[in-house]
């Protein structure tokens, strides 16, 4: 690691940095797995919890719920200066489920061993939501004001496309959010090592999805019968030519942003018409080359498949599921294109459908995020990315709120942290959730 990238840490924790990894562990040990379905134990818990640290810590928030146990949780502070516009400041509370059979540790213990703090939501994204609970009871202790109006939502449902979290909260509560220009939250502000130096991607844009059911119909009869109308054969046929389809590269604004940055800090070339050199690149980024990759093009993956109920009866009916995620302002034709791939006797019905983001790598708020990085960490360099996929940017963005992704922290280069995002023995080292606890503070006492 060169001095010019040397990290700054205090000699000992903060009172936020010691509060955010108690309230990370806490969290944790909240069971607000979200499979999807309705059928989980939804966020009401965690809700609670969160309603009880900032109480607790001087505030007034309010707790809403879309359904029953879908709770969000919503507050306003007034910051310094109430001539700009505000900032949304926004987690989510929900998890992807976890099976304990596959872990290492409980997955929703909370557990710390060996300076990290391991469970479900480790990084996605109860780590950020004790950040900035304990950012904020600080700055009430303290008696400071962030710089400008804040806007604080813990939203429910994010992980199944936020129907019961940001969607119904823009919808429904629209007056939280009246004002505000602009709006963090995960997944960004994480460093990478590159050639020795340690580099941080804030994320300036994300990929549109669309989770599509595929269905095909044929005739029901005896299995041992001469059939020419079958639905699996149809929908296997829809199925091979989607999953064997490659997609065509395409380098948008963020990501090629991206890769001059990796360049200039690698001293390496590339060429938009030379893949070899783009996927050398790429490939320089680690773990995160698995976010990066992604983003050089629409993907479709067939995530689902559902047919028949009897080993001697053919169905008329089969299905299957597709997460596409397509880049910003190609949502059509990437689904002109999904539906000649399904063929005749395929007929495609949306599940959830959402918009790509674009923001600019640029404003007051973006010098302040790369501002607070190089306070604490001299010298790094922070590049624009593109997240391959969503977040309840999304739902803001419907309220003319350019959104960002930036949960700072900052990381070991051994750990795989893409692959903690809904993966087996998700964890984050303490001293990334301390880090994370000083740059947030920064950020809102500046931005």
């Amino acid at each position: 690691m060169s001095a010019a990238n040397t990290p700054v840490a205090p000699a000992s924790p903060t009172f936020a940095e010691v509060e955010a990894v108690r309230i990370c562990r806490e969290l944790i040990r909240i069971d607000s797995s979200n499979y999807g379905d309705g059928t989980g134990p939804g966020e009401r818990a965690a809700a609670e919890y969160v309603m009880t640290e900032l109480t607790n810590a001087g505030y007034d928030p309010v707790l809403v719920e879309s359904a029953p146990g879908r709770a969000n949780v919503l507050l306003r502070i007034a910051g310094h200066d109430r001539t700009r516009p505000g900032l949304v400041l926004h987690g989510h509370t929900d998890v992807v489920p976890a099976a304990a059979s596959d872990w290492k540790m409980d997955p929703f213990g909370g557990e710390e061993m060996d300076g990290l703090i391991w469970g479900r939501g480790a990084v996605d994204m109860k780590d950020m939501d004790a950040m900035m609970l304990a950012v904020l009871a600080d700055m009430a202790r303290t008696g400071r004001k962030p710089a400008r109006d804040l806007t604080v939502a813990f939203f429910a449902d994010e992980e199944a496309g936020g129907r019961f979290g940001s969607h119904w909260a823009v919808e429904n509560h629209r007056e939280y959010f009246e004002g505000a220009s602009e709006a963090i939250s995960e997944v960004g502000g994480f460093s990478v090592e590159l050639d020795g130096r340690r580099a941080y991607l804030l994320q300036t844009a994300e990929k549109g999805l669309a989770w599509l059911k595929l269905v095909a119909e044929g005739t029901a009869q005896h299995g041992s019968q001469v059939t020419v109308d079958n639905a699996i054969a149809r929908l296997a046929g829809a199925l091979t030519r989607i999953g064997a389809h490659s997609w065509p590269m395409e380098i948008t604004a963020p990501v090629r942003s991206l890769l001059d940055g990796v360049a200039d800090l690698t001293g390496t070339t590339w060429a938009p018409q030379n893949r070899a050199s783009i996927d050398a690149l790429v490939a320089s980024l680690g773990s995160t080359s698995k976010f990066v990759g992604a983003t050089l093009s629409t993907t479709s993956n067939l995530t689902q498949l559902n047919a028949g109920y009897k080993a001697n009866v053919v169905p008329s009916e089969a299905s299957a599921v597709v997460d596409m995620r397509f880049l910003p302002g190609r949502e059509e034709e990437a689904m002109q294109t999904l539906r000649e791939l399904a063929g005749e006797g395929v007929r495609i019905e949306p599940i959830n459908i959402d918009i790509g983001l674009e923001a600019p790598f640029s404003g007051h708020l973006v010098d302040s995020m790369i501002a607070a990085i190089d306070a604490e960490d001299p010298g790094a360099k922070v590049l624009p990315y593109m997240l391959s996929g969503g977040t309840d940017n999304k739902a803001l963005s419907l309220l003319g709120i350019a959104g960002y992704g930036f949960a700072p922290l900052q990381l070991p280069a051994d750990l795989d942290f893409a692959g903690m995002f809904h993966g087996v023995d998700e964890r984050v080292p303490v001293s990334s959730v301390q880090f994370g606890v000083r740059v947030l503070d920064r950020l809102l006492g500046t931005c």
